[in-house]
């Protein structure tokens, strides 16, 4: 009876032993296995100097300290705290340390937090247009003919001043005999009474106003008044300098009061209108620079401002058109020509902002990685603001100072399995998103009441596990039908919260260890 107890007593013996060392090489796997080239143990890490034991931390990973040393459930040593190496917040449990000579090799590089002017360039799509407040339409105010065009082209240039064409009326005659009639009438009465002159005095201004209107010329005019003949046909005369762009007349033809036979444009300063995004156009502000390219010309730039925004949505595009005004030295730019148009939008007030690619986007939520010391790093989750062309507003999470991993940091992510760490930032466990893990092993014991079943593993390299013995749960009672003690298995589990590991698969492995 002593020879069995004293056998029983060292088999206990050996499988406490064998547990303890399973649970130091899974810690030893899981955190200090990424890194060949990290630091010595923590009591060398100093140079041989004492350091100031804090606590003991939890070896899963879990949110429990101990100020003494303890085991978990599974049997592994809870891992010292020193001083340099605490952390605060929510952001302990993912923090990870990476020697010198990994950080070196995945070319890690970290950038302060800082206040910054966010500057972005926004791009649209647009086309050059003519300024509207330079174009000018000829069009006679009575009814008459085209006798003769002096310019008969679309296209032509013309200067201000310049005959158009001429034209012949039949009221416009007319007008001209009562004026000129009016004025000698005016002459003849130079010595006439008071009353009499008057009369002929209203008719003279009124024929005279009435030729003003039609466009006669102030030469005109005065020769008639000075005794001149009446001319048959009236000029017409370019109102500005221009561009013809639309030539409506044709030598012979009749036209009527009010019908565009000319349109002439400036375009020596022209307009581009840019279709804005409707969910960028709240960031366009007038006066912003602007800078225009046109295909036609690839090694140009155009510099313009942002003159005016248009109050109205185009609702087939959901665009808002935006108007730059640019000068047109040599008339480069043509009515109707596409233009890519960038505008630089961004508040003119400094933010907290960090580089664009220390930002590990989850979708759901922001990461950063904080340099929490030589070789550490820690998630910190983040509330994003406005987003420049290389920069990122800070709203939440961080401060100024604070340095953040810019470069290597999903190398750092992959290389220390940050990933549970940043799913443990969700708000309820159903919300973390599980990891499925592949293994293989045999069934040690099996409680089918409790749902849970013991298994010696075999190293799981997604997790960097050594080979141990550990209690798993079954997700459901149809696992661990047929299941026996002793039985070799492939099987597959993920963690459904931190610490709590559930089978999801099991298959069974027959001698020589392939799946049937």
């Amino acid at each position: 009876m002593s020879e069995r107890n004293g056998r029983g007593a060292g088999i206990a013996l050996a499988l406490f032993v064998a547990l303890a060392a399973a649970g130091g090489g899974y810690w030893l796997g899981s955190r200090g296995g990424h890194d060949n080239d990290g630091a010595a143990a923590p009591a060398a890490a100093d140079g041989g100097k004492e350091r100031k034991l804090l606590y003991y931390r939890n070896p899963m990973g879990l949110p429990d300290t101990s100020p003494v040393p303890k085991k978990d459930p599974m049997g592994m040593d809870y891992i010292p705290v020193y001083a340099g190496e605490e952390e605060a917040g929510p952001d302990a449990a993912g923090a990870v340390n990476i020697g010198p000579g990994k950080v070196q090799k995945l070319g890690v590089r970290s950038e302060a937090a800082a206040l910054r002017t966010l500057a972005r360039t926004l791009r649209a799509a647009g086309r050059v247009e003519p300024d509207e407040r330079r174009l000018y339409a000829v069009a006679p105010k009575f009814e008459g003919y085209v006798e003769r065009l002096h310019v008969a082209v679309t296209g032509q240039p013309v200067g201000r001043g310049q005959p158009l064409f001429e034209v012949y009326g039949p009221e416009l005659v007319s007008a001209q005999r009562e004026y000129a009639i009016a004025r000698e009438g005016l002459a003849a009465l130079q010595d006439a009474g008071g009353t009499a002159r008057a009369g002929m005095q209203r008719l003279a201004e009124s024929a005279q106003a009435r030729l003003r209107n039609w466009d006669v010329s102030e030469d005109q005019l005065n020769a008639l008044a000075a005794g001149g003949e009446v001319k048959r046909t009236l000029s017409f005369r370019s109102p500005a300098a221009g561009i013809v762009v639309e030539k409506n007349a044709v030598q012979g033809m009749r036209f009527m009061p009010g019908e565009t036979l000319y349109r002439i444009a400036d375009l020596s300063s022209v307009w581009v209108v840019a279709d804005v995004a409707e969910r960028d156009v709240g960031r366009v502000k007038t006066g912003a620079p602007a800078t225009v390219r046109i295909d036609a010309y690839p090694d140009k730039t155009f510099v313009g401002k942002v003159s005016y925004v248009y109050p109205t949505l185009q609702a087939a595009t959901r665009t808002v058109p935006v108007r730059v005004e640019l000068p047109n030295p040599g008339l480069l730019l043509k009515p109707a020509m596409f233009a890519q148009v960038e505008i630089g939008v961004g508040e003119a007030t400094p933010v907290l902002t960090v580089p664009a690619s220390a930002v590990i986007d989850g979708g759901a939520r922001q990461v950063v990685l904080l340099r929490a010391g030589e070789g550490r790093f820690a998630p910190r989750q983040v509330k994003v603001g406005a987003r420049g062309d290389e920069y990122v507003e800070i709203l939440e999470g961080i401060a100024e100072g604070d340095e953040v991993v810019v470069a290597a940091n999903f190398l750092i992510d992959a290389e220390s399995n940050l990933k549970a760490a940043l799913d443990g930032f969700a708000a309820a466990p159903s919300a973390a998103r599980s990891v499925g893990h592949r293994a293989e092993g045999r069934v040690d014991d099996i409680d089918a009441a409790a749902g849970t079943l013991m298994l010696h593993h075999e190293p799981v390299p997604s997790l960097n596990w050594p080979a141990m013995t550990m209690e798993f749960k079954a997700a459901n009672p149809a696992l661990l039908q047929g299941l026996a003690p002793g039985a070799a298995i492939a099987f597959e589990f993920v963690e459904r919260q931190p610490g709590e590991w559930v089978v999801t698969k099991i298959e069974p492995r027959n001698a020589a260890g392939h799946q049937h």
